[in-house]
C-alpha cells in the first residue's frame, strides 16, 4: 500500500516540476505516472552504479558532480519515454533538483512503517 501512495506522489511531484519548470513537460497523466516509475527505477538501479564508478569525480568536486549525475538521468530518462520531455542537460539538472525536493518533501509527511 505504502508503495503506491510513494508513487502516486511522486508522479504529482514530477507534475508540479512541470508547473514550475517550463522546461520540462509531461503530455498527459499516464505519461507522468510511468515517468515516475522508470524514474524511481532507475535511481534504484543504475544511479548506484554509476555512483560507484564516478566516485573519483565525486570527491574532487566535492560531491557537487552528482547534481551532473541525476541530471543527466533525468534527461536521459526523459529522452526515452515518449510523453515526457525535457529540453536539455540544465533542465534536467532543473527537474532533478526540483523533483528530488518534491519527493523528499512528501515522502517526509507519510508516516513511517510499522516494523512488527
Amino acid at each position: 500500500m505504502r508503495v503506491l501512495l510513494v508513487w502516486i506522489l511522486n508522479a504529482v511531484a514530477l507534475w508540479l516540476v512541470t508547473l514550475l519548470l517550463p522546461g520540462v513537460r509531461v503530455d498527459d497523466e499516464l505519461s507522468a505516472f510511468i515517468a515516475a516509475i522508470v524514474l524511481g527505477l532507475v535511481n534504484a538501479v543504475i544511479k548506484p552504479v554509476l555512483f560507484i564508478l564516478t566516485l573519483p569525480v565525486t570527491v574532487l568536486t566535492l560531491g557537487l558532480f552528482l547534481l551532473v549525475l541525476n541530471g543527466l538521468l533525468f534527461w536521459g530518462v526523459a529522452s526515452l519515454l515518449p510523453g515526457f520531455h525535457v529540453d536539455g542537460f540544465w533542465w534536467g539538472v532543473g527537474g532533478a533538483l526540483v523533483y528530488s525536493l518534491l519527493t523528499w518533501a512528501f515522502s517526509s509527511l507519510l508516516p513511517q512503517q510499522v516494523r512488527r
